[in-house]
């Protein structure tokens, strides 16, 4: 069975987000979506979150596309889940941190055989979450 992992905010759920989702699940048979948690959100992006972390998980799993969703942690690294979870595939967005080159690096480190696939965007010019936030 391939296990598919996705990370994200999910902060104000749009069409980008479903197509990230959707095409992220065809990539093997199993999908499972990593909701960054409050804390995280705020120490990568700089910004709290408009919904709060329960709000966004309950959000995604109302979507009904992930097999199954999780909260990130906030203890150790971001990358602790993924030895956790051991996916077969790691799906990004088109413009989601870390680089794929950062994160073959820590996949080595933490011996995970993972291949990483970039989901391509879904009118970024319209639908991205900072811009639907209004936020430059």
């Amino acid at each position: 069975m391939k296990l598919v992992m996705t990370f994200g905010s999910f902060d104000l759920i749009h069409p980008g987000h479903l197509y990230y989702l959707k095409k992220s699940k065809k990539h093997g048979d199993k999908l499972i979506v990593g909701v960054a948690t409050d804390k995280s959100i705020l120490e990568i992006k700089g910004k709290k979150p408009l919904y709060n972390e329960k709000e966004r998980l309950l959000e995604v799993k109302n979507l009904n596309i992930a097999d199954e969703v999780i909260l990130g942690n906030d203890k150790g690294s971001v990358y602790d889940i993924l030895e956790e979870i051991k996916p077969n595939i790691i799906c990004l967005g088109y413009d989601q941190k870390p680089s794929n080159e950062e994160l073959k690096k820590e996949l080595k480190l933490r011996k995970i055989n993972a291949e990483i696939i970039r989901i391509s965007s879904f009118n970024p010019e319209k639908y991205k979450s900072s811009k639907l936030k209004n936020i430059n």
